[in-house]
């Protein structure tokens, strides 16, 4: 029996950017880091199997399927990663960093967000990008896809919802209902809505439909927040990722502490012990077996600390008793 929580030996030495399990695999898993790596891990050999090193940063990136995985980097070159034979190409680029890196399926492509203020979809049979799609004059910051919805959140506060099958516009142009920016926004898994974080201790549950009786259930909530000598520390709320199964949530923050939270009845189910740093990453396994979790130091004080710790990836299984609605 595995043990509930172990650290992944051979972590990336900088700030770890995405942490993403392979398609239905709780085994097999990528990092992405500000050292310019891309690692493949075997998981439950507690094993790095390969190491890809680039110039630039890498911001995130994406399984294609079990053996091929996509990063998106501080250069804005996406570049396509064979594990088996360790073949790698560029396959195009962004006139800005990328920021994020998504599979869609129903399309078998890639979609990559960017500074530049716009999505692209790349065929990777082909290498070639085969569409691009202005996002308002917003910078991405986040991106999640299910099928053939996307939703994009941009500088500004705004969210932007795509159908993969009609991408000459977007079908919704949505405000943030947090006042400050968005560190990230999930789709949950039936695609009835999304979940966004903001740098200000703050997540909101959001639905698609306009319904007034729909769009009564939407609500926001603070956390990752603590009080030190009665003054409110307020932290970013820098990572979530759904458990595909329960439909309950996990959110990271800068206070170094993960929660697993039920947004349909409005309640936390649990929280894990505090880690030493940031968590800027998280990664449920489709199944919600395994939740991998990157903890990285985010500069979060203006002095940093004297011992600033090493990122670190921790691997959890959970129970049902901490991911499922009760």
């Amino acid at each position: 029996m595995h043990p509930p929580e172990f650290k992944l030996s051979s972590p990336p030495e900088d700030l770890i950017s995405a942490v993403k399990f392979g398609p239905k695999s709780n085994q097999y898993m990528a990092a992405s880091s500000w050292d310019g790596t891309l690692r493949f891990y075997d998981v439950t050999a507690n094993q790095m199997r390969q190491k890809f090193l680039k110039e630039a940063p890498i911001l995130d990136c994406a399984f294609m399927d079990i053996v091929h995985v996509v990063s998106g980097s501080l250069d804005g070159q996406v570049r396509l990663f064979d594990v088996n034979t360790q073949a790698e190409n560029v396959v195009g680029a962004h006139k800005k960093s990328i920021r994020c890196v998504e599979y869609a399926e129903f399309v078998n492509g890639i979609l990559t967000g960017s500074w530049d203020q716009t999505v692209k979809l790349w065929d990777m049979r082909e290498k070639r990008c085969v569409g691009t799609y202005e996002q308002n004059n917003g910078k991405v910051y986040s991106m999640s896809v299910i099928d053939e919805k996307i939703v994009v959140a941009t500088a500004d506060r705004k969210v932007l919802i795509w159908d993969l099958r009609k991408m000459d516009s977007y079908i919704m142009k949505r405000e943030s209902s947090l006042k400050f920016q968005t560190r990230c926004i999930r789709l949950f898994p039936n695609k009835e809505g999304y979940v966004m974080s903001s740098i200000e201790g703050r997540v909101a549950v959001e639905y698609l439909d306009h319904d007034p009786e729909v769009q009564r259930r939407k609500f926001a909530f603070k956390c990752h927040r603590n009080k030190e000598n009665d003054i409110e520390q307020i932290y970013p709320v820098n990572a979530l990722s759904f458990h595909n199964v329960y439909q309950t949530f996990a959110t990271g923050g800068s206070d170094g502490i993960v929660n697993i939270w039920d947004g349909f009845n409005k309640k936390r189910l649990c929280q894990f012990h505090e880690y030493d740093t940031s968590i800027s990453t998280l990664n449920f396994s489709s199944d919600g077996s395994a939740l991998a979790i990157g903890c990285s130091y985010m500069d979060l004080f203006s002095e940093p600390p004297a011992t600033v710790p090493h990122p670190a990836i921790y691997i959890r299984y959970p129970t049902d008793q901490e991911t499922k609605q009760k």
